[in-house]
């Protein structure tokens, strides 16, 4: 596969990541808690892609014991625990909002990477940071006193970035052995059975009728399916530090979703704030040298 075919393998996916607030809405309005909903996405997923699995071959439904543990981490430390933190954010927030948290993640993993891996801080990367935080502020209303965002809120978007990050990690370890396919079938697998005793529908007062099963199938197999497969993909020819520049795209198209579907504002403040943060995160993973 040429690089320009996994590059849009990889904006494809991260747009199709960015329609995710259309259905978490959809199915918050039935009364499903962040938990359920991520359950929901999960036990979608599994359904859509096994009949892939089947029809692919035996083979890839092969994975080794021993490495079951690429698969905790894109499946719960990743994908169950980004979900569920991003739902809880889109709930205590906007569209726009919550997707500008989840890609702090790259600034984030910097500063844990200076103290942990004794990575040297440049003078981009000081830039990169302050401009995350200024666009942040400029989003969520921090900076001109009107900030309508919860610390919860806060954190669960900053979670979600953490988590959103470790899917590329745990990724690249399990594509030297195991296609994207098989990959992305085996996340939804552990992050369905990791979410299921914390959806906990013995209390669930949400209502069940085919809106949930139009919102259920809308983020296993439209926000999820496609797009894993599309970027595990991409991710096999293209450098994390690429895709993660390749899947600001993820923002920008909530920010748009949520502003003619939902009636969200976006002022002018509030773009430029994007930018800062989008900008920030393609500083970050520039070629050469950063200094």
């Amino acid at each position: 596969m040429s690089k320009t075919k996994a590059y849009i393998y990889i904006i494809i996916g991260a747009a199709l990541w960015g329609l995710i607030g259309i259905f978490v809405r959809m199915l918050a309005a039935q009364g499903f808690t962040p938990l359920q909903i991520v359950n929901l996405r999960m036990l979608a997923s599994s359904l859509c892609i096994t009949p892939v699995l089947i029809k692919l071959g035996k083979e890839q439904f092969r994975i080794a014991f021993k490495d079951c543990w690429m698969f905790v981490g894109t499946g719960i430390i990743s994908v169950a625990f980004f979900n569920y933190c991003y739902f809880s954010c889109i709930q205590a927030s906007s569209l726009a909002v919550a997707a500008l948290l989840l890609y702090t993640a790259p600034a984030f993993v910097m500063l844990m990477s200076l103290v942990l891996f004794k990575e040297h801080f440049t003078a981009m990367k000081g830039v990169a940071l302050v401009a995350t935080f200024l666009g942040c502020g400029m989003v969520t209303g921090a900076l001109t006193g009107e900030l309508n965002l919860s610390l919860q809120g806060i954190l669960f978007g900053l979670g979600s970035g953490i988590g959103y990050a470790m899917y590329s990690i745990f990724g690249k370890y399990a594509l030297v052995k195991y296609s994207s396919v098989t990959i992305t079938a085996y996340t939804f697998y552990f992050a369905f059975l990791a979410s299921l005793p914390l959806a906990d529908y013995s209390h669930c007062t949400a209502t069940w009728n085919w809106g949930t099963v139009e919102g259920a199938l809308g983020l296993g197999l439209v926000c999820a399916v496609f797009p894993y497969i599309l970027y595990t993909k991409g991710l096999q020819y293209v450098d994390a530090g690429q895709a993660s520049i390749l899947a600001t795209i993820e923002p920008v198209v909530a920010a748009v979703v949520g502003v003619c579907l939902f009636a969200e504002s976006l002022t002018m403040l509030k773009l430029v704030g994007i930018l800062l943060v989008v900008g920030s995160i393609i500083a970050l993973n520039l070629p050469g040298k950063r200094e």
